[in-house]
């Protein structure tokens, strides 16, 4: 059985490591690059020779693919999503799918009506030790959880000009970073109501208000679930925080507590512990090369015939989260 062909749009850093990580579950074939930046490309190409280099999304299509894999400005994502996948491709997209609920949501209608697969790179889902936690909270291992808490501290900002600019953004800091906890909390959690949603927004260490010409670089917010959860999370860029970042989820709960939190800054590497009283056992540890983990399962998905998973209307639910958060 021939292997699904797949094109990359978007194949700087994150792009690039994505398709390393494709290529090596063998389960596909790169069938087609595309970048704005030939050199880009060119480097691309050495990891996959038989590719065809193009320049645009519809070059790419033209291809004949099977799926695309995006990794292109935040702004350009839905719609790409949905152009890709009304051409019969699914679709493995960067986070942010979209900028605001309605434009992940039209990105899963159209993979709806094409029955096609729609996954995001949700990657810290991947971890060995969010894993871990996820199956304790949902055996009941923690009893009722009642409290999250979740960081991500970034101390540089994003080395792109669009990440600081809303109209391509969509935000700053909790666009970029507060995805990824909202995400996490709902996904452990098992996708509870969300009842409220109250935040705090600053750039430059200021109130970010109705500022059109500024991105928040801290955010603050609470999200009250309808099980009586308090879910709290904390994001920022450049934090004068004493190390690379600060990034941890914690879930509290009447029987016990457990904690995913990067070791010594580290923005790869991650102890989970298990929490019981005073006491603590350790549920993993570094090493752990999850980064791929998200890409890498696409693949495998697709080589095995997998079609539209409802799962994707979940990512609806983090855009309505974030559209509050930012008062939308």
């Amino acid at each position: 059985m021939p292997r699904p062909r797949v094109g990359f749009l978007g194949v700087g850093w994150i792009g690039r490591h994505r398709m390393e990580a494709i290529l090596a579950t063998g389960a596909v074939e790169v069938a087609g690059i595309a970048d704005a930046s030939a050199e880009m490309a060119a480097a691309a190409a050495t990891l996959a020779p038989g590719a065809r280099l193009t320049s645009t999304l519809d070059e790419l299509l033209d291809l004949g693919l099977d799926a695309v894999v995006i990794a292109t400005p935040s702004a350009l994502h839905a719609a790409q999503s949905i152009r890709a996948l009304e051409c019969g491709a699914a679709v493995f997209c960067q986070k942010p799918l979209g900028r605001t609920a309605a434009e992940v949501g039209a990105a899963v209608d159209a993979a709806r009506a094409a029955d096609r697969l729609l996954c995001v790179d949700l990657s810290y889902r991947f971890t060995e030790g969010m894993r871990r936690i996820r199956e304790i909270v949902r055996a009941g291992g923690l009893g009722r959880v009642y409290a999250v808490d979740l960081v991500f501290h970034n101390a540089y900002g994003p080395d792109k000009p669009w990440f600081y600019d809303p109209a391509l953004a969509g935000g700053g800091c909790v666009m970029d970073l507060g995805v990824h906890l909202v995400d996490l909390a709902l996904w452990t959690l098992d996708w509870p109501e969300v009842a409220g949603v109250s935040a705090r927004l600053l750039a430059g260490g200021e109130p970010l208000g109705r500022r059109v010409d500024a991105v928040e670089d801290y955010g603050l917010a609470t999200l009250d679930l309808a099980t009586g959860t308090v879910v709290q999370l904390g994001c920022s860029w450049r934090l004068q925080a004493g190390r690379d970042a600060i990034i941890s989820a914690a879930f509290y709960g009447t029987e016990g507590g457990a904690r995913l939190a990067n070791v010594g800054g580290s923005f790869y590497d991650f102890k989970a512990e298990r929490y019981r009283g005073t006491a603590r056992e350790t549920l993993s540890g570094p090493p752990d090369a999850w980064g791929g983990r998200a890409a890498a399962d696409f693949a495998t998905r697709l080589a095995a015939g997998e079609r539209f998973d409802a799962a994707a209307e979940q990512l609806v639910d983090v855009a309505r989260v974030l559209d509050r958060i930012y008062g939308r």
